[in-house]
C-alpha cells in the first residue's frame, strides 16, 4: 500500500510501463422478467458495461496490479418498458486489500433501485466530465467515483475529496428533464438514493465520519498485521466517533451503508476482543445499526 511512492517514482519514470487500472471489475446481468428483448442484446451490454468500468482511466494514479480496487456488480432487468427501455435495480459491492494479508475489506455493498436508462445492442457507454452522455453511464461512473472516493478516504485522512467531488459533478451535469424523469438523482426523489449518498459525504457534518472511516481502515485494520489487540482498541475508538457522527447527523444514509458493507467483518474483528471491549462495541453498534442489534448482543 504504498501508492504515494510508487505514483512519485512513476513520475520521474522509475517505472514507466506500470499503468494498472484502478477497477478490477466483474459484471452479470439477471434478466428474470425479460419478454421482448433478445438475451443476446444483455449479454453485450453486460460486457459493455464490463469494459466501460475495467478500461475508463478514473484517475491519474498509478495503482499497482494487487492495489486495485474489486467491484462485483449486479445489475437486474425488473421491467422491460420497451425494447430499448428498462428499469433495473443495481447491486454493487467493492473491496479493497488490508496490508499484510490477503484480506478483502468491504468498502461499498449497496443496492440502488432507481436504475432507469435506454440501450440498444453496442450503444457505446462513455464518461464526460462536463457533459451528459446517457444515464446508465453516469450512473455507473458515479459509483466509480464514489468506490474511489471511499478508497482514498480510507488511505489518507480525507484522499477521498477529488473523487466526490467528480461524483457531484456528475449528479450537477443531470439536466433536469433527465433528473425528472429518472429517478436517484434529486433530494426529492426520497432520502436514500445518489443524492443523498453524495450529500452525507461533503457535508461538514460527516467530516467525523469520514475521519473514522481512514482510522478504521488505515490505521486499524492495515496495522492489524503488526499489533492485533492495539489495532482493534484502534477501530473500537473510530467505530465511536461514526456513533457521534450518527448522533450529528440522524439518519445520515451514509452511516446506515457504512453498517451494511461492516457489520460482519465487525463481528468477526471483536470475536477475539475482551469482555470490555465487547460490552463497548454492543453498545456503540446498537447505535450505528440498531437493524442488527441482535446480532452484536450475540457477540459474547
Amino acid at each position: 500500500m504504498k501508492r504515494c511512492i510508487v505514483w512519485a517514482l512513476c513520475l520521474i519514470g522509475f517505472f514507466p510501463g506500470m499503468q494498472a487500472q484502478e477497477l478490477n471489475v466483474s459484471v452479470k446481468i439477471n434478466t428474470p422478467k425479460l419478454q421482448l428483448v433478445d438475451p443476446a442484446v444483455f449479454e453485450t451490454l453486460e460486457q459493455t458495461i464490463r469494459d466501460f468500468l475495467n478500461n475508463e482511466r478514473w484517475t491519474d494514479e498509478v495503482y499497482e496490479e494487487e492495489e486495485r480496487i474489486q467491484v462485483d456488480v449486479v445489475l437486474t432487468i425488473s421491467e422491460e418498458r420497451s425494447a430499448t427501455s428498462f428499469k433495473a435495480e443495481l447491486a454493487i459491492q467493492a473491496s479493497r486489500p488490508v496490508y499484510g494479508s490477503t484480506y478483502q475489506t468491504p468498502l461499498l455493498s449497496h443496492l440502488d433501485k432507481d436504475v432507469t436508462f435506454t440501450y440498444e445492442q453496442f450503444q457505446p457507454l462513455q464518461y464526460s466530465q462536463n457533459s451528459f452522455n446517457d444515464n446508465l453511464s453516469a450512473i455507473l461512473s458515479f459509483y466509480a467515483y464514489l468506490i474511489l472516493g471511499l478508497d482514498g478516504d480510507s488511505f489518507a485522512p480525507f484522499g477521498g475529496e477529488p473523487w466526490y467531488q467528480k461524483a457531484q459533478d456528475i449528479l450537477n451535469s443531470i439536466p433536469p428533464g433527465i433528473a425528472a424523469s429518472n429517478p436517484g438523482w434529486r433530494s426529492l426523489d426520497g432520502n436514500r438514493n445518489r443524492y443523498w449518498i453524495i450529500e452525507n459525504l461533503l457535508n461538514p457534518r460527516m467530516k467525523t465520519f469520514r475521519q473514522a472511516w481512514y482510522d478504521y481502515h488505515r490505521l486499524g485494520l492495515d496495522m492489524m498485521h503488526q499489533d492485533v489487540i492495539a489495532a482493534r482498541g484502534v477501530i473500537l475508538q473510530a467505530l465511536q466517533r461514526i456513533s457521534e457522527a450518527a448522533r450529528t447527523y440522524p439518519n445520515a444514509m451514509i452511516i446506515q451503508m457504512f453498517a451494511n458493507a461492516k457489520s460482519n467483518e465487525i463481528v468477526e474483528v471483536f470475536k477475539p476482543a475482551t469482555p470490555a471491549e465487547k460490552v463497548t462495541l454492543r453498545q456503540v453498534m446498537t447505535r450505528i445499526d440498531p437493524a442488527n442489534a441482535a446480532k452484536y448482543r450475540n457477540l459474547r
